[in-house]
């Protein structure tokens, strides 16, 4: 009985800490934190236009010198030995901001990292692209996707509209950059050509040299003329309500450069507006600032809410109403134009942020429908939204019985075509495990389907065919193995697969072989890399809560594992530590991890609750 009081207890601490941080609206706001691009970005961009936000500059030139390591370099996460890229990004905006100088200690040590990794030349092909838009690494002659892709109708596989969403958003701007090979740089800025290794930095003073044939502005003609009309076109229809691109900084600092480069003014009213979006994406704690890349208020708010509920909050409890509020009027009921197969997608679903108005994405429907069933029961505003919502979410299963994140039926063999780093990562959105396991779940626990239904039929042959030999799945948009196995076990269970089946049997066997000496769970960022397990050097509390839910979906009665992991999470979480603070989430695989402010709180909860749900008639 001890463990349930325990468990119990630790549920209301959960509960109490959750309720002070709600904020007035009912969302929850906390930080989504990655590496320094996009405060490296920021602070050369209002240092070059001379904003009048630069009081800014030193608080993320502060976040940057907290997270820089001893060995000088920057890190994605805490056993990368140094990331190069992250080092020349966060060097870089110290450099051209003017918040450090070249020869302070601090960037000795990132100028002799920079070095021994083979200096700018190996940086990866987006962290290129910054230097080359800041004049400090030299554009190719030649850059890999054509701007005429843009005049590809969408029946052609490598067409512009058949890339996901998140690419077009990003590569509308890229294409005509790439096409005008634009520069921006204060004369007086400094430059960093004692980074190279090579004497490729040459090749920026192009005087007198053969390549600037390529260089100089081509003569207009009409294809190309057309194809910038309908980037930019494309750019301002996605801009959203706080003046960002499809509310993505990284896509809105591409944006900015690209405007400008078409001969807007810095003190456009668009510019401006933009600028002022990437402010308000800030994030303060102390002395410091981040800018998020897109705040993950609707993700963390819909979590949050259906947790609450798990715990045993009722829809009458004014924490949850208001979340489920917020919540409602963030439905995004237009019509939008399609990527891939139709002219319009289907209206109802929902977008990760608030300022995501035209970008609604399978995970993000989910857990908002999640958040909002009990709610559909018995309000028929809410009922309606549910009801299209779910909807909307049916109508985006693949055809293959999965789901994935923004688009329908992508085609991965498309990206064949570009021979460009992590472009086949983006570019498609092909069904994932992870996405396809909390999908299930949802339609298993709240839509009450089970394993008769096609729907479910298909879905759960999807997970099948895509399990590995080791009894894993590797999740998508979290790190990685554990995170998309607990999603297809639960997800499987929650529709009536028995718990008996060999394909969960063999899944929870992985979970157990990879349990860590101390009773919990790890798992390391490079298995985003190597697409195989690597564990972390230590336990998470995240991932600990992952695998002992999936755990607790499958077992009648507690075990040693079950009851061993959650005493860790009732440890670990009561203190501040790597344990809560290892990135868990993912988006470019090498190149850019997430530290969910809001994971440490939300899936503790959920397994505590589970647990205490399941077990709570069990003698322990």
């Amino acid at each position: 009985m001890q463990i349930l009081e325990e468990v119990q207890l630790e549920i209301e601490r959960c509960i109490s800490r959750l309720r002070k941080e709600q904020h007035a609206d009912g969302s929850w706001r906390y930080c989504f934190e990655a590496g320094p691009v996009t405060d490296a970005y920021m602070m050369i961009l209002l240092s070059t236009l001379n904003s009048q936000h630069k009081e800014l500059i030193p608080l993320l030139g502060q976040r940057l010198l907290n997270k820089q390591a001893a060995n000088g370099a920057w890190k994605q996460y805490d056993d990368d030995e140094g990331h190069l890229s992250s080092t020349i990004e966060a060097y870089t905006g110290l450099l051209l901001s003017g918040y450090s100088d070249r020869y302070d200690s601090h960037m000795q040590l990132a100028e002799a990292f920079i070095l021994r990794n083979g200096g700018v030349e190996n940086a990866h092909i987006s962290t290129k692209f910054m230097l080359a838009l800041n004049h400090l690494y030299p554009w190719p002659a030649f850059y890999p996707i054509p701007l005429f892709l843009l005049h590809m109708p969408k029946f052609i596989p490598f067409s512009f509209y058949r890339w996901s969403s998140y690419v077009r958003i990003h590569f509308a701007p890229v294409l005509i950059l790439c096409h005008r090979k634009f520069s921006l740089r204060k004369p007086s800025a400094p430059d960093i050509t004692h980074l190279f290794a090579t004497r490729k930095h040459r090749r920026l003073d192009r005087k007198g040299r053969w390549l600037h044939v390529f260089s100089k502005p081509r003569p207009a003609n009409p294809v190309s003329k057309a194809a910038i009309k309908k980037a930019e076109r494309y750019m301002l229809q996605n801009i959203v309500q706080d003046g960002t691109l499809g509310s993505y900084a990284s896509a809105t600092f591409f944006m900015i450069y690209a405007l400008l480069s078409l001969g807007y003014q810095h003190d456009s009213p668009v510019i401006q507006h933009a600028i002022q979006g990437l402010t308000s994406f800030g994030y303060q704690i102390n002395d410091e600032a981040h800018i998020q890349n897109s705040p993950s208020t609707v993700w963390d708010t819909a979590l949050i809410c259906h947790s609450l509920q798990e715990a045993g909050l009722t829809t009458e409890d004014p924490a949850v109403q208001n979340a489920a509020q917020y919540l409602l009027a963030l439905q995004q009921k237009d019509l939008r134009e399609g990527g891939v197969n139709t002219l319009d997608h289907l209206a109802g679903g929902w977008g990760f942020s608030e300022g995501s108005t035209a970008n609604p994405d399978v995970d993000d429907t989910q857990a908002v429908l999640r958040a909002l069933t009990r709610f559909a029961d018995h309000q028929l505003d809410y009922r309606e939204a549910w009801r299209t919502g779910v909807n909307w979410l049916l109508g985006m299963q693949n055809d293959d019985g999965g789901w994935a994140a923004f688009e329908k039926n992508s085609i991965p063999s498309m990206t064949r075509q570009f021979r460009i780093p992590n472009f086949a990562d983006t570019a498609v959105d092909p069904s994932a495990a992870d996405v396809t396991g909390r999908t299930l779940e949802f339609l298993g626990s709240h839509l009450k389907l089970t394993m008769t239904h096609p729907r479910v039929q298909d879905s759960v042959h999807w997970l099948i065919k895509n399990q590995k030999k080791d009894g894993s799945w590797y999740g998508r948009w979290g790190i990685s193995f554990i995170y998309g196995t607990w999603a297809a076990v639960t997800g499987m269970r929650a529709v009536g697969m028995s718990a008996d089946h060999l394909i969960i049997q063999q899944a929870i066997d992985w979970l157990l072989k990879i349990r860590q000496l101390d009773g919990g769970w790890g798992e390391s960022c490079k298995s985003d890399i190597h697409k195989k397990y690597v564990p972390a050097p230590y336990s998470t509390v995240v991932h600990t809560a992952w695998a002992v839910d999936a755990l607790i979906a499958v077992h009648d009665q507690p075990t040693e594992e079950i009851n061993k992991g959650l005493a860790n999470l009732m440890e670990w979480n009561g203190q501040e530590s790597k344990r809560s603070s290892y990135p868990t989430g993912a988006g470019l695989p090498g190149h850019f991890y997430i530290h969910y402010h809001s994971y440490p709180h939300i899936w503790p909860l959920l397994t505590l609750s589970h647990y205490m749900k399941k077990y709570k008639g069990y003698c322990i």
